[in-house]
Order: structure tokens, then sequence, then C-alpha cells
């Protein structure tokens, strides 16, 4: 039976998509969360999806709050996601410290616009007991939140919002880039087994490698991401120029978990039990290997 990869119709998953398309469904299907993450775990949760190639820190989040649905079984993109914090066309707010005290827009509870969030807080120095959210569900409903002003703002990663910018819908006002890097690959224990999932993170490699080849990055991928996202030449080059992807897949850097678990928690985001996290608990080590 095919594996369902869950995943987000973004900029990111082009080398995913390529796969896919060569692929044909022999040995996977794509499963969109237009939501993102917050929606990903909730679909392995419920027996929706068995994969999940979803942001950092929610993932490790979740597992940090005891899920049992999921473990990491690889890395996706090495490179921090620079989320923008994004307001109405017509709001009295204006930078970041403006936002004090507000209702901050989410797609859901546990996903990468809410740990974000407490990020935010953490650098600005608010309290992060004090922080008040709305869930809205996708881009759609955060844009129409930030515009009826029942929220203050809500955070998205900067490309996938510019076009809504541009358009004129709502307004960029700050940004914040990830302290860890941005994706990994998770799955349920045993709903992906080994044989399906080793081979999949093995091919995912070879077309994750494809695609950060700098002769690709220079024409080939240029073309990919303007047909199949309609984005500008000049925005999907300057993109290009900030991302990086892992060599091999399924492998897992243990600082990455650490790093993200040390933020996480001094934001007040998780809470670490006595002696604190163990990073294989995190890891399906049957499938990846901690560096």
């Amino acid at each position: 039976m095919p594996l369902r990869i869950g995943f987000v119709r973004e900029h990111f998953s082009s080398p995913l998509l390529q796969f896919a398309e060569a692929d044909g469904g022999k040995t996977f299907t794509l499963v969109e969360c237009p939501s993102g993450t917050g929606q990903l775990i909730g679909r392995l949760e419920n027996d929706e999806i068995d994969v999940a190639i979803a942001l950092t820190d929610p993932l490790i989040s979740g597992i940090a709050k005891g899920s049992k649905a999921y473990k990491l079984v690889g890395s996706y993109v090495t490179t921090p996601l620079n989320w923008a914090v994004i307001t109405g066309k017509n709001s009295q707010y204006n930078s970041i410290t403006d936002l004090k005290g507000t209702t901050i827009g989410i797609s859901r509870y546990g996903s990468g616009s809410q740990t974000m969030a407490y990020v935010m807080a953490l650098q600005q120095g608010w309290p992060t007991d004090e922080l008040k959210f709305k869930v809205n569900n996708d881009i759609r409903g955060l844009i129409d939140s930030v515009n009826d002003g029942s929220t203050s703002a809500f955070m998205w990663e900067w490309f996938t919002t510019k076009p809504f910018v541009d358009a004129g819908e709502c307004r960029f006002i700050g940004s914040v880039p990830t302290p860890w890097p941005s994706w990994l690959i998770a799955a349920h224990p045993t709903r992906a087994p080994a044989d399906a999932l080793k081979p999949f993170l093995d091919t995912l490699s070879t077309y994750v490698r494809k695609f950060d080849a700098p002769e690709q990055r220079a024409a080939a991928d240029v073309e990919f991401i303007k047909a199949k996202f309609g984005y500008p030449e000049e925005d999907i080059k300057a993109w290009l120029k900030t991302v990086g992807y892992p060599q091999n897949c399924a492998e897992i850097p243990r600082q990455v978990i650490l790093e993200t678990l040390g933020v996480l928690e001094k934001a007040g985001f998780v809470r670490s039990p006595e002696g604190g996290f163990d990073v294989a608990q995190f890891v399906n080590t049957d499938i990846a290997s901690l560096v």
C-alpha cells in the first residue's frame, strides 16, 4: 500500500513534487495540508497520513508534550525559515513592538504560527504566559482576521505571504527567522514501515540533492517554481539564495533537537522533564541516524 505523505504545497516542497511526478503514485501519494504543521500533526494522529514533511518546532514540541502519533525520521531543509509578521492593510500596528498584549492569529494550536509567536515574544522580552491567540485555520482566514480587527497580526513564511502583500491585502511589519533548521520529516511508528520508508527517504535525498545543485538553482529550479506556484522570478531567486537542503534526508543532527528544545523551553512552550529530555526518544533510530 503506498505511503500517504502529508505536505504543505509551498515552494519548499518542490523536490518532493518532482519526486511525486516521477513516482506516479506507485510508492506514495501526496496529501495536501494547507493549514500547515498543526494540520499535518492532526492528520498523523487521525490516521489520515503516515508521514509528514513539516516544521521543526511543532514536530519537536508535539513529542515533548507527549504525542505518540509520530517520531522523527529525517531532515528536509537545513536552513532557517523566515517568518513574516503580517498585519491588516489599514490596521494601527506598524512594528512588532506594537503587538504586545494583543491577540495573535494562528492556524492551529501547536502550529508553527503559534510556536514562533512564543519565540517572537521571547525576543521582545514579553511575558509568554500572557500571549493571546485566535485560531483562523489557514492563510485566508488569517488575512481576513487581521483586516476585520479580531487579531492584530499573524506569522507565516515570508515568500508565501508576499503575493498577498503585493496585492495590497495585508502588510509586513517585521520578520522573525527560526533559530533552527526549518523542516523535518516525521512518521507514524507502525503505519510507515521501514521497508517502505527507507527507500522513500533514499530517493527523496536524490531529488533534494539535484534541486540543491548550483546548476539547477540557476535555471531549472526557477522555472519549476514559476510554473508550479506563479511567483515572480526575482522572488524565487531571492528565496533560493536563502534555502539549503540536506545531502541525506535520513540523517537528523542531534544539535537541532537539543537547540530547538532549549529555545522552546526558554519561551515557556515546553517543559523539560526531571533529568532533561532524551534526544533518542524523539527519533525512530530504525529509520534515521542521529548525527
